[in-house]
């Protein structure tokens, strides 16, 4: 198999009820996690990288890793811009192999966000590539996107009306009240405004923030017509937290090949966590 837009998956996932599950993927280690659980419970995934991921990485190298497990798996794999802002960043990250886009605009002025969105989305048609936009602006943190409470802001469903038509957008994230990072307490959505954006658009909605939202809120927000649902902070604490564990129980460890397992099976009860939350398991 090999790296395939996010345009099609998410379609079935409107169409059929459930959500597909970003995680947000940073090296090897994660790209295996998630690809292995995927393949065994036959579940549509999008593994996600920030620029700062890229950039880490290495775009070439994290395009062959996600192609290889495509291939090994035998796996539709879609590897996905998550909260990039430049078009020339996104063409060369397109031309290298992605095919799932996410510009992000969320912190131009209205006309402004369109103005860039129709760029990329008018580029990324050449290319057969999928284009998701965010409306309304998330808070919290996510690698070195930062957004104060006081600059955050949700979905106006009329304005995500006009910005789906004049856009050609595939998918839209809305912002209702989830953020990137920790929750300093119970998160809450504002499903009413979800079902309001729901009425005005007929595109598949995201979810961003998701990690530490409870999974009926999850659910609740997927019955609303959310398709795709992103997962960063609680990959990152499950590998860390297990990995830590292993080095005060053997202070001494030194071989990578060791101390990550634990790492990687923590993560991989998260993966499989999301993806029953999700619905998305024997949905290939």
């Amino acid at each position: 198999m090999y790296l395939i837009s996010s345009r099609q998956m998410l379609k079935k996932a409107l169409r059929e009820g459930y959500a597909v599950p970003a995680f947000n993927v940073h090296n090897l280690e994660t790209v295996q996690v998630v690809a292995e659980t995927a393949a065994r419970l036959a579940s549509p995934v999008i593994l996600a990288g920030t620029p700062a991921t890229f950039s880490y990485a290495g775009t070439d190298y994290l395009v062959s890793i996600c192609q290889e497990a495509a291939r090994r798996h035998n796996l539709p794999l879609a590897l996905h811009l998550d909260h990039h802002e430049e078009l020339e960043d996104i063409s060369h990250k397109v031309t290298a192999g992605v095919r799932s886009v996410m510009i992000d605009g969320s912190h131009l002025p209205f006309e402004e966000n369109i103005r860039k969105v129709i760029e990329v989305v008018r580029f990324c048609l050449r290319y057969d590539v999928s284009v998701e936009a965010e409306l309304g602006r998330l808070g919290g943190q996510e690698d070195d996107l930062n957004v104060s409470n006081t600059d955050s802001f949700f979905t106006d469903p009329l304005a995500a009306k006009a910005f789906v038509a004049r856009t050609g957008i595939d998918s839209l994230a809305v912002a209702i009240g989830s953020a990137h990072g920790l929750y300093h307490g119970e998160p809450h959505l504002d499903f009413e405004r979800l079902a309001a954006i729901r009425e005005q658009v007929d595109i598949p909605l995201v979810l961003h923030g998701a990690s530490g939202i409870p999974e009926a809120m999850v659910q609740q927000a997927i019955a609303l017509g959310v398709c795709k649902v992103n997962v960063a902070t609680d990959l990152k604490i499950a590998f860390a937290d297990a990995v830590k564990s292993y080095f005060i129980q053997h202070p001494d460890a030194n071989d990578p090949r060791k101390y990550i397992v634990p790492g990687k099976q923590a993560m991989q009860a998260v993966v499989e966590e999301k993806i029953q939350i999700c619905g998305s398991a024997g949905k290939l």
